[in-house]
């Protein structure tokens, strides 16, 4: 009888690559991946460490595991385990800490820890790591969107942040193996490849031959049989009139833009060692915009920065509200020990978080029918993703420019891409009919 192995992620998206490509090391090594809520052999925990939030819910599913079977390897990796590896193995039952490298190693880590007498600390030094570690997707268990890891690291420092810390300096993968990677995923049919990383507008830094994202984009684009290439989340300074261009001028690259804002006063972005203004960040926007008049643009913001005044977040309001993004997510600042900002005076309390918080959610639920709503009346063609109601026929998916879209049929529609004309919107998505 097969082992079994069952993953639990935390976090972002690249941790969400990095999880399914240790899912698939399992497979190919006899494993049978199972539910996290099911008994298995072997309990591996993806952390996040962005913030208090992750770090608490990343040593509850610790327990967690130890919990439903005590006999089991329980590995602990990504950034809290990269950060904190002292806490980790403090937790009682934890047999196996890695961190945010040697994955690649980690049946060779889970079957050591399952000899060791004590548990095994394989967690090294990551910032002095220079060349990019290949951990590629051996197999997908669905056939709609892909993720392919393009670099990884960080050498912003933003004063808030641990991230370049749990993950070093930026290293990139060659053009070459990523370039293998969709062709692969390609031949197996998947409908959307998404180019993720930790620091993805870098891309190229520590590379032998001069190539940057934009050249990268340009070359992913053009493989045959590809439908939709995505972007991850791109700092402001990385984004080049070229990689806009390549989204204005070929159709397989999508029509949205992740582009981090963090707040909306000036001040405090010079606190954050944000490197821009709001001004440039505008300028940006409207330079994007009238490039690509249907993009999406999506951001990032953070609430509650040490010594941020009701003066300064209400110009974080109104930025927000001149933008109006497609779709904001909001952060309530949490102290990472090791970063300046968590030393910083003037912290701010969690009640008054709580409300700036509240208030920018409900700004961006209108902000995103505002954007949707746009488009109500139009042809679209949605990816689809899953069927969400079975007694009704209610599948849903999403478009190039990030729109979600419920569309009613009694065929299979799994993975396909369909033509759809928008009837109405439904809260922030939009209600479509399948054109025949």
């Amino acid at each position: 009888m097969a082992h079994k192995v069952a993953i639990y992620t935390l976090g972002c998206k690249t941790n969400q690559y990095e999880s399914e490509a240790m899912a698939s090391v399992f497979r190919h090594h006899g494993f049978e991946c199972v539910d996290f809520d099911d008994e298995a052999d072997v309990y591996i925990i993806n952390t996040c460490t962005v913030t208090h939030l992750g770090d608490r819910k990343s040593r509850q599913m610790i327990r967690r595991a130890v919990k439903k079977n005590p006999d089991a390897v329980v590995a602990v990796t990504g950034c809290y385990a990269q950060t904190s590896p002292g806490e980790v193995l403090g937790i009682p039952g934890v047999d196996l800490i890695i961190g945010t490298r040697d994955r690649d190693r980690i049946i060779e880590l889970v079957e050591a820890a399952a000899k060791s007498p004590a548990p095994l600390n394989a967690v090294q030094d990551i910032m002095f790591q220079s060349v990019f570690e290949e951990l590629p997707i051996l197999d997908y268990e669905s056939r709609t969107r892909a993720f392919v890891k393009v670099q990884e690291g960080c050498n912003n420092f933003c004063t808030y942040c641990i991230i370049p810390y749990a993950r070093g300096p930026v290293r990139s993968r060659e053009p070459a193996r990523i370039m293998a990677e969709v062709e692969k995923l390609v031949g197996q049919g998947f409908g959307e490849i998404v180019l993720t990383g930790i620091h993805i507008g870098a891309y190229g830094a520590g590379l032998r031959q001069p190539v940057d994202l934009a050249d990268l984009v340009v070359r992913i684009a053009l493989i045959p049989g590809l439908k939709r290439l995505r972007l991850g989340s791109v700092e402001p300074l990385d984004i080049t009139p070229r990689l806009t261009g390549a989204m204005a001028e070929i159709r397989t690259v999508c029509r949205h833009l992740h582009i981090p804002l963090q707040s909306g006063d000036d001040e405090v972005l010079r606190r954050m060692n944000r490197k821009y203004t709001t001004f440039e960040f505008s300028r940006l926007v409207s330079a994007i915009r009238g490039q690509v008049p249907e993009i999406a643009i999506t951001t990032d913001v953070i609430v509650g920065f040490p010594g941020e005044t009701d003066a300064q977040f209400e110009s974080t309001y109104e930025f927000i509200k001149e933008m109006g993004f497609s779709k904001t997510h909001v952060f309530k600042y949490s102290p990472r020990k090791g970063t300046p900002a968590a030393g910083y005076g003037g912290q701010v309390d969690a009640e008054v978080k709580d409300r700036r918080s509240k208030r920018l959610i409900a700004l961006d639920r209108e902000n995103q029918k505002s954007f949707a709503r746009r488009f109500v009346g139009s042809s679209m063609e949605v990816l689809v993703e899953q069927l969400v109601d079975k007694d009704n026929d209610i599948w849903e998916g999403l478009t190039d420019n990030y729109i979600r879209v419920f569309l009613k049929s009694n065929e299979n529609l799994q993975g396909e891409f369909v033509e759809a004309r928008t009837v109405k919107l439904q809260g922030t998505s939009l209600l479509a009919r399948v054109k025949i």
